[in-house]
Parts: C-alpha cells; structure tokens; sequence
C-alpha cells in the first residue's frame, strides 16, 4: 500500500492551490484511511457492519482533513508516514458524524445517495456510525511508529474533538427541538464552532503539527487558523445549502431550511427582519415545509434583510484575519502557503 510520502511524491510538482491539492490526492488519501477499517471476524460482520462503512466511506468528500493534518505536520517539517494514523482517525471520526447527524435530522440524502439509515436501516446505521467513532482512538493507540508521548498528546487532542463536537451537535439538535429562535449570532458561532471548525480545521492543523514535531508557538498558530477556516467552512457550507444548486451539493438543497436550522444566516434575518417577514420565516422555518417554493421563500427574506452577504462577509473577514496571522507566526514552506490558499477554497467553493 502506498505510503502518503509516496503519494505526495508522486506528483510531478506540490499543488500550488488547495483545490488542486484536493483534486491530486483526495482519492489515493482516500483508499489509505480505508486501509485503518477492519475485517469481520464471520462473513455476517462483514455484510452487516465492515462493508457498509467501508462503502460509506468510499463514496466521501474531498478528504480535506487528513489531507490538511498532513500539510500542517509538512509544515512543521515533519514525516507525514507518522501522521497517517491520526489523519485516518479524524476522518472516520468525520463519518461517525455524518452518519449519526443525518439520522438526527432525518436527512434523505448525502453525497448524492440515499443516507445509510434509509439504505441500510436505522439500526444498522447507529450501529456502523458508533464503529467508525470506536476506531479513532485505537487507531493512534495501535501505531507503532508513534512514541507514547506522542499518542498521548494526539488521544487528548482526539477525546476534546468529540466532547466539542458533541456540545456544537446537543446545541443544534436542542434549539431545534425546543423552537427557539431567541438564538443570536453569537449563539450560532459558539455552536458552529464547537460542532464544525474543532473538527474540520483545528484539530487535523495541530495534531499534524503535534505528530510533526512543531514548536507550541507553530502548534497553536496551525490550531486557531483552523478554528477561523474551520468556521467559516461551516458558514460556506449554510450559504452553498441555501443558495447553491441541488446538484453542486448533492445532498438535500436547502433542507436546513426544512430542518429549522439556525444557521448564521437565519438568525441574522430573524433579528433584522420587520414584523411580518419575521413571522413568516419563523412559520415556514417551524413547519418542516419541502415546497420549493416555500423555501424560495424564505430565501427571499433572507436576501431581504441582506443576511446572506452579511454571513458572506463574516466568512471572508474571519479567513483574511487568519491568513495574515499564520504568515506572521509559521515559516513560509510550499506546505504553509498551501494552508493559506486552502482559506480562500473554504469561501469560495461551489460545492
């Protein structure tokens, strides 16, 4: 199995841009974190557990946390081989997530297929989700080309990573639950925070950074850039659901309009819109609607009170702030500056 030294190495030249860094790896990267998901020991495990996860997990994304957690241990100067573990385990930890968010939110589809409680049934789901999060720890703890210090410090990392999603997560799910919608912006990004950018960009930066032997000053740096980019991932990710296409993100299109999510942008609109537009999109945003035209709707409000351009803006102000500090705290290497173009793709990206 390739190595993911040999994989970068494999490549002509390193990316210059974060997409085509993405576009160059994300599948080899991919088939290297399967290679972390065991074997059943009867036929039945295989059928019912193992293979549903390892389809899951072939059907992914852009890979873009293993793939950052290694261009931040690159940056460090460090051996990437030694990183792998961990990169694998954020990533099954990231599907762990999904699986166990779309139950939670009765979501229909996800990387342009059916969601694994609909394909596979929901005990199954529960099942293969709970899996994937048992592999994250015990994948560092088996890797032997890692010191005890070192998995130490990675596990710590790990175990705060859960808890702070699971907070985000418990925010998200209870607000809707209970109706809410005192909720402020301030309020969205404590949750947004603690259920996406830990995960998403904080963690897979410092624990590369950890595994490749940085200073705690590069080890911190790495860390809040990736609390900023992470969030405002998170924030692209709401605007891309809203006013995206169906097909750009192959899951359900503007289903958190349908799920009543409190989004930067709806809670932005709810604070700023007059009277009427406000209890119109309270109502549509309480009644689980799946109109199209309902949910153009209360797109409409939220053009209205310029809440889009106003979560656009607060993505864009959060990546250039920690743009400029990563240059000012971390050395300049071909990986760094890869780090750097990764916040404007957060941004920008179409899907």
């Amino acid at each position: 199995m390739d190595t993911i030294n040999s994989i970068i190495e494999s490549a002509s030249d390193y990316p210059a841009t974060f997409e085509s860094y993405l576009a160059h790896f994300a599948d080899p990267v991919g088939d290297l974190v399967n290679t972390f998901i065991p074997q059943g020991s009867h036929p039945d495990m295989d059928r019912y557990l193992y293979d549903p996860l390892k389809s899951y997990s072939e059907n992914a994304g852009k890979r873009h946390r293993p793939l950052i957690c290694f261009a931040a241990c690159r940056a460090v100067g460090g051996d990437m081989d030694k990183a792998t573990s961990a990169a694998a385990a954020i990533e099954h930890f990231h599907t762990a997530a999904l699986i166990h968010d779309d139950i939670a939110d009765e979501a229909e589809l996800r990387r342009g297929k059916p969601c694994m409680h609909l394909s596979e049934g929901l005990g199954i789901a529960i099942n293969v989700g709970d899996l994937a999060l048992s592999t994250v720890n015990g994948t560092v703890v088996d890797d032997d080309s890692l010191d005890d210090t070192t998995k130490v410090r990675v596990i710590s990392e790990l175990i705060n990573m859960t808890r702070r999603t699971i907070e985000g997560q418990a925010l998200d799910i209870g607000w809707a639950r209970d109706g809410r919608y005192d909720i402020t912006p301030d309020d969205y990004l404590v949750m947004a925070t603690h259920k996406t950018a830990h995960y998403s960009g904080a963690v897979p930066l410092a624990v590369g950074a950890i595994v490749g032997g940085g200073t705690d000053k590069e080890i911190e740096a790495l860390r809040q850039y990736g609390l900023a980019t992470g969030l405002a991932f998170q924030i692209q990710d709401d605007l891309l659901n809203l006013i995206g296409s169906e097909e750009s993100t192959k899951k359900d299109f503007r289903n958190d309009i349908t799920e009543g999510k409190r989004t930067l942008v709806v809670v932005h609109a709810i604070q700023h819109a007059n009277d009427q537009d406000r209890a119109r999109l309270i109502e549509i945003l309480s009644s689980h609607e799946k109109d199209p035209k309902v949910l153009a709707e209360a797109v409409d409000i939220m053009e209205k009170t310029g809440s889009i351009q106003y979560a656009r803006d607060y993505a864009s102000r959060l990546t250039e702030q920690a743009k400029q500090s990563l240059v000012e705290q971390v050395a300049q290497t071909d990986a760094r500056d890869l780090l750097i173009s990764m916040a404007d793709w957060f941004v920008n990206r179409l899907q």
